[in-house]
């Protein structure tokens, strides 16, 4: 069996590395909770054609547990909800962890050598990976892997809990911002 992370580039064709994308719904004050705001129709179709639009996804091992909701069909899903499912399950994912022994379909475990593994994914890959996670999106922060961050920011305050950035970043700088739905700005940051 081959190394999980690379793929095979056709002749004459030139590589193009990988960006790492890490972006979040977060609070006005700076907060991500999922469980005490959601998106929007509008924002929810958004992020379908992320998933679509994604080479993979990159996961810390709480998000990548309470992402395995979207394993297994509902009854009572929506029509979007069935296309995100359908679009999550078709990423390859990587999730990081030192506590799993193994992951669902299409997943493959990083336990060890975390910046290694990441390094290679993004020279022998293509395309945008989602970093999902601020505590995974700091460790991959730290060691300058996170090619740009997305903040959703909601006109919602919480008052408390997990920081969209879970420590200090280098300076980032603006590089887009738009509107999604009625309520919802997306700002693109990259490292300055």
């Amino acid at each position: 069996m081959g190394n999980p992370i690379s793929a095979p580039v056709p002749r004459g064709e030139k590589r193009v590395m990988a960006r790492l994308v890490f972006g979040m719904n977060q609070s006005l004050d700076g907060y991500v909770d999922h469980m005490l705001f959601a998106p929007s129709p509008t924002l929810f179709r958004h992020f379908v054609e992320e998933a679509r639009g994604q080479a993979g996804s990159i996961y810390g091992r709480t998000l990548y547990e309470l992402m395995r909701y979207w394993d297994e069909d509902r009854p009572e899903w929506t029509d979007d909800q069935r296309a995100f499912a359908t679009a999550w399950r078709k990423q390859p994912k990587w999730v990081v962890s030192r506590t799993l022994t193994s992951v669902g379909p299409n997943a493959t475990l990083v336990a060890d050598d975390v910046e290694g593994a990441i390094r290679r994914l993004k020279a022998e890959r293509d395309g945008e990976f989602e970093v999902a996670g601020p505590n995974l999106a700091q460790s991959l922060t730290a060691l300058g892997l996170i090619d740009e961050y997305r903040i959703y920011l909601h006109p919602v305050v919480l008052g408390q809990g997990t920081p969209y950035f879970a420590g200090p970043r280098p300076p980032l700088r603006l590089v887009a911002h738009d509107r999604i739905g009625d309520d919802v700005i997306r700002l693109k940051y990259v490292p300055a």
